[in-house]
């Protein structure tokens, strides 16, 4: 099987198409209808350059070395919504290149088909061996990229990194946490997502506006930032105990665990 790769033309607009032919394939990557799609990339590089995460040493020492992570993408060669999630996420990367490469970008599904793990490393992105459940500690300032993931998920990436200094280098692309605290009973909020919860009066959002082609692609997405002035201020209790998330067999996670839970 063959993947081929063509670049965008005019920058900043992406429509992605598949054509099959005679066993090979060829993705293109070419302009087309997508589309403004906020937030506004600046607003992300502001935040992932603020203090304290530029003055932290990133990996092999240089400072203020920047990573992106993106979970739950889909299957983007199935779905439409997934190729728009996509499109938008190599539209940061193109905007942040100075501060993040593709190889510095690293992706997990464990939906993706061998196909699209071709895909994705052909357009330079570094994909993740195996199933985290978003449980990752970081190792300096990270954008992760998590459009429509399922609670749990979250939920498990905040408890990974659970210190004001680690979560203030992060900046959350993902599902609205005060949605969650709306449309949750507060007794499953709490007992079942409690990281969220203790971080919600700390936590910088910042809602996408609707978009007006794609109602349904990044509704209810907010960037999420953690100043670690207002992680300070929290009660100190809060710090202490931090044991790792456990769900009821009941609860309906919205994620694929690993085969051996």
């Amino acid at each position: 099987m063959i993947v081929r790769l063509c670049p965008p033309k005019r920058k900043g607009r992406l429509r992605w198409s598949l054509r099959e032919r005679a066993g090979s394939v060829r993705v293109l990557i070419c302009p087309g209808p997508l589309g403004p799609l906020p937030p506004h990339p600046g607003t992300i590089w502001k935040a992932l350059r603020s203090p304290p995460a530029a003055e932290q040493e990133g990996p092999g020492g240089r400072a203020g070395a920047l990573r992106c992570v993106c979970y739950g993408l889909g299957s983007f060669c199935s779905c439409g919504k997934a190729r728009l999630q996509l499109a938008f996420l190599l539209l940061l990367l193109e905007e942040l290149k100075v501060g993040i490469p593709p190889e510095m970008c690293f992706v997990f599904d464990p939906v993706f088909s061998t196909l699209e793990i071709e895909v994705l490393s052909g357009l330079g992105l570094t994909m993740l061996p195996w199933n985290e459940e978003g449980k990752r500690s970081i190792e300096g300032p990270t954008l992760f990229y998590m459009i429509h993931c399922g609670k749990a998920l979250y939920n498990n990436l905040l408890w990974s990194n659970w210190s004001a200094e680690a979560l203030s280098q992060m900046v959350v692309v993902g599902n609205s946490f005060r949605g969650f605290e709306e449309r949750l009973l507060a007794k499953v909020f709490h007992e079942n997502y409690n990281y969220i919860a203790k971080v919600l009066e700390a936590t910088q959002e910042e809602a996408l506006p609707p978009h007006v082609q794609h109602p349904d692609v990044f509704n209810d997405t907010s960037v999420h930032r953690f100043p670690l002035q207002k992680l300070r201020s929290l009660p100190q209790d809060c710090w202490t105990c931090q044991p790792e998330p456990l769900y009821p067999e009941e609860a309906q996670l919205e994620i694929i665990r690993n085969k051996a839970q």
